[in-house]
């Protein structure tokens, strides 16, 4: 990993090198070099290790970037103990705001008009101030209500040098650790550039709202805020404004008052929808994100952060969530067993015994205390540790998850996902066929057919031609028979020359009885000889086996061949 000597990197080296050294790698931050980047005064005992709430205090000191990275890390039980993953789940990217004449700054240059012609009122006041921007109430010239979402000064350069600056950390831990060999910390953070950079462009997350609003139209008591194109850039959001509280303010007496339980249900069957039958969906459910309106529903806010599911993917996930709902621990392995990267230290029966495990344990569980994100999370942990790679996607799924099982039981303390997962089943499945069955797909399997149907006389006569011509050729995925045949020949010797010692040996034996004047070391010759000539046969196929014969091997994609055989001609 190579140092760079500017003055604001070696600034960054030097905090990453202390969080290192604070939490208990301090030989990674010497072999690294980045001890060079301490100045001396980082003098904290390697075995100082800080809390899982210090660490998130840290990341919140470093700014941004390590505040999201905290945040996705949150998402990875894979390899972060569950105290950890606890406290940075609750990290919050609250900020110091920024002052009203950059706000004002920003929304000119963006929109290129005066905020008094664009609205016909403009709080100065931010009604929060998160890592990356603002959000400041208006009111448009119609009498619109909305929330303007303006980005914080200079945090795109900010960020692109953070990742930078991350990436040589990644980069050496891929190449000088087990962990980065494992997890591969290069690829995560390539996945979090990706993420964030969508993040810091507001359009995206304007055509969130809009993909959002159309897919979530079937559910009345869910509300996704409408975007305002005109008034919005890359830098500036402007949406309807979701008049309510969030979740987490809402008190005891209120929710006695409130009929909580159609609403769990509803947010659940939304994001079920979302993430098995759109395949695209809200990645951030935390309750800070998920407001109570003053007419009773659900606003969904800050979709800066989702994400996508291919339908391959879609249709394992649903069967994954059925598994674990039916307490099927054997299927639920199976399933995480098709979908995952295998390692080579894979050890799938300690693997499926675990999964197992956890699905029944979380299957008897009351509903108090079952969490099926929990379990997802889980899954992806036991997984990891037993050298299977599930996709990343499956994690951010557990994560969704997990904070749906506390909005819902927010509003219903009696909720249950798994009782609901199995009631929307049946439904999720129609969904998905009638999806497969729109015009567009039907028109996809119409061309398809018609291409099928033009080209099959041709691939017909082609083949016909082949075998007339004793030209066609098979190939066949199988063993090499050679490496086969040298191993039953090999088998075949060691029996032989087992049969001959042991019959030298009977011989012998028999010889003993035989008087003769022939005589080795006071004993019949003949019988000497043959107990000498096993005795060194044995000696040598021993030899031959303890240093000769390979030890046994996994069969590798390499051992595996194309034989060809050729068609008898017709």
């Amino acid at each position: 990993m190579g140092i760079s000597l500017k003055p604001e990197y070696l600034k960054r080296y030097r905090d990453i090198a202390m969080l290192f050294i604070k939490y208990g790698n301090s030989d990674l931050v010497k072999n690294a070099g980045l001890d060079e980047a301490l100045n001396g005064d980082g003098n904290i005992p390697p075995e100082a290790k800080g809390k899982a709430e210090e660490l998130t205090k840290d990341l919140e000191k470093l700014g941004p970037a390590f505040v999201k990275v905290g945040q996705m890390l949150s998402t990875r039980p894979d390899f972060l103990p569950e105290a950890y993953l606890e406290a940075l789940s609750r990290l919050q990217d609250n900020c110091e705001p920024f002052s009203f004449a950059e706000v004002e700054k920003i929304v000119v240059s963006e929109l290129g008009v005066r905020i008094s012609k664009a609205f016909s009122q403009f709080n100065d006041q931010p009604l929060a101030a998160a890592s990356l921007g603002q959000i400041h109430r208006a009111t448009m010239r119609n009498g619109r209500e909305v929330a303007v979402k303006v980005q914080r000064p200079g945090i795109r350069d900010n960020i692109i040098q953070d990742l930078e600056i991350l990436a040589d950390v990644a980069e050496f831990y891929d190449t000088h650790t087990e962990s980065g060999r494992k997890y591969e910390y290069g690829k995560m953070l390539e996945e979090f550039r990706k993420t964030i950079m969508e993040e810091l462009d507001y359009r995206k997350e304007a055509r969130n709202l809009d993909t959002m609003k159309e897919n979530l139209k079937e559910f009345p008591l869910i509300l996704v805020p409408a975007p305002v194109h005109d008034y919005s850039t890359s830098k500036v959001l402007t949406m309807d404004f979701v008049t309510g509280k969030k979740i987490t303010s809402v008190n005891k007496l209120e929710q006695v008052e409130l009929d909580g339980r159609p609403l769990a249900e509803e947010v659940f069957r939304c994001y079920l929808k979302q993430i098995l039958v759109d395949g695209f969906f809200h990645a951030d459910p935390h309750p800070g994100n998920v407001f109570l309106t003053e007419d009773k529903k659900i606003g969904l806010i800050d979709l800066g952060m989702v994400a996508r599911l291919t339908p391959d993917l879609q249709s394992k996930l649903l069967q994954l969530l059925l598994a674990i709902g039916e307490g099927h621990g054997d299927d639920a392995a199976e399933i995480a067993f098709e979908i995952g990267e295998i390692k080579r230290d894979f050890d799938a029966p300690a693997c499926r015994k675990q999964i197992n495990d956890l699905v029944q344990h979380a299957f008897g569980a009351n509903i108090q205390d079952m969490e099926i994100g929990k379990v997802v999370l889980a899954i992806t942990k036991t997984t990891a540790d037993h050298g299977l790679k599930l996709p990343s996607e499956l994690t951010m799924l557990g994560k969704t998850l997990l904070n749906l099982d506390q909005v819902g039981r927010t509003l219903d303390p009696e909720f249950d996902p798994n009782a609901s997962i199995r009631r929307n089943a049946a439904h999720l499945t129609q969904q998905r066929m009638m999806k497969s069955m729109s015009p567009a797909g039907m028109f996809n399997s119409m061309i398809e057919t018609k291409d099928f149907a033009d080209k099959l006389p041709s691939r017909v006569n082609k083949i016909l031609d082949l075998i007339a011509s004793n030209k066609l050729h098979i190939e066949v995925e199988a063993l090499d028979e050679k490496i086969l045949t040298d191993s039953f020949q090999k088998v075949a010797n060691r029996i032989t020359t087992g049969l001959i010692l042991a019959a030298l040996i009977i011989g012998a034996a028999l010889l003993m009885r035989v008087e003769t004047a022939f005589r080795v070391f006071g004993y019949p010759g003949l019988a000497m000889i043959c107990f000498m000539l096993a005795a060194g046969g044995g000696f040598a196929l021993v030899s031959q086996i303890i240093f000769y014969d390979q030890k046994p091997q996994k069969l590798s994609s390499g051992d595996v061949l194309h034989r060809k055989s050729t068609a008898s001609h017709f």
